[in-house]
């Protein structure tokens, strides 16, 4: 009678595994280790008033994210999300001035609107690439802005009362001062992650991006997927925007430029991959948390605005390969 030999699994090969099939886990833990370095760097820095901020930076990046997340479980990615938020902020601080602020709120997000149709009609029916579909409607949406601003540089601009409370305000709860834009981006969050676990819609995300040929013959339509999620992403962007001048109270033309790639390198630490057809959007608010934290570690050690960016370009490279790496072990 024979026995068959049972090789043990290497200890880290099983690390490995676990880690992959808990993406969430590890991104905990790096949490975790970035705040107590932050504590050891600056005792007394973590405490309730520093939460409540990191909360207040870490949401708009993370709703910006969440576009990201969905374009990207495509294959695609949406580089347009931040000329989007930038115009819908400037046009609702210089239109609140003379509109009423619902008025004033649909003026905001009709250029999120229209562009985010533009994107899924260039991409979904056109075939046009994602990163160049949405880099030229972003470069298209910051000269429109320059023109605007022309016309409304007499009128000045006005942040209104209640996005102001929104992105800045705090509302005691149980002896712990919780954010308000956790009123927007708490319900935002759970119809992202609704969505993309429950959906048809959500389901037909996942699709496209694993198999694209596959969906098509199965009898989706496919350009009617993708002008649907183009447009989600860009009112989302807007949103965002409206949200982020309520917390920076300063109007500019590149308010929201700079979370553009933050944005993309939340998605992927949060386990998005750029191919399509895996992630979603729960670790992607936790990586826009562990870049939140890392650029106050960043302002702490003094480290110029250039060399945070090419952190994040690392970043998204040291992932990418990661999760190639991966790939081809199983």
């Amino acid at each position: 009678m024979s026995t068959t030999a049972i090789t043990p699994v290497p200890f880290g090969r099983r690390l490995k595994r676990f880690m992959a099939d808990r993406p969430l886990i590890p991104l905990i833990i790096l949490l975790v280790i970035l705040v107590v370095i932050l504590q050891i760097l600056r005792p007394g820095i973590v405490n309730e008033r520093w939460i409540a901020n990191t909360i207040k930076f870490a949401i708009p990046l993370a709703i910006l994210a969440g576009c990201q997340t969905m374009t990207m479980l495509t294959g695609g990615i949406d580089l347009s999300v931040g000329t989007v938020a930038t115009m819908s902020a400037f046009i609702m601080a210089t239109q609140v001035i003379n509109q009423d602020p619902a008025v004033a709120f649909l003026l905001a997000m009709l250029p999120a609107v229209l562009i985010g149709l533009v994107n899924g009609i260039g991409v979904g029916v056109f075939r046009v690439h994602p990163l160049i579909m949405t880099l030229g409607t972003s470069l298209i949406g910051t000269g429109c802005l320059q023109v605007y601003q022309r016309t409304v540089i007499a009128s000045g601009a006005k942040i209104p009362d209640f996005l102001a409370w929104l992105g800045t305000g705090v509302t005691p709860v149980l002896g712990f001062a919780f954010p308000n834009a956790l009123l927007l981006f708490v319900p935002l969050a759970a119809l992202i992650v609704f969505t993309l676990a429950r959906t048809g819609f959500g389901r037909l995300l996942y699709a496209v991006g694993d198999n694209e040929r596959a969906t098509r013959l199965s009898g989706v339509q496919y350009w009617q997927v993708i002008t649907a999620l183009y447009i989600s992403s860009s009112m989302l962007a807007g949103i965002t925007g409206l949200l982020y001048i309520g917390l920076i109270k300063a109007p500019s033309l590149s308010l929201a430029e700079p979370l553009v790639l933050p944005s993309v390198a939340a998605a992927v630490i949060g386990g998005t991959s750029i191919f399509g057809g895996r992630g979603g959007y729960t670790g992607t608010i936790i990586g826009a948390l562990i870049l939140t934290v890392l650029t106050t570690l960043l302002t702490i050690l003094q480290m110029p605005e250039g060399a945070r960016r090419i952190l994040f370009g690392l970043i998204v490279l040291f992932v990418t390969a990661a999760y190639l790496r991966i790939i081809e072990e199983r």
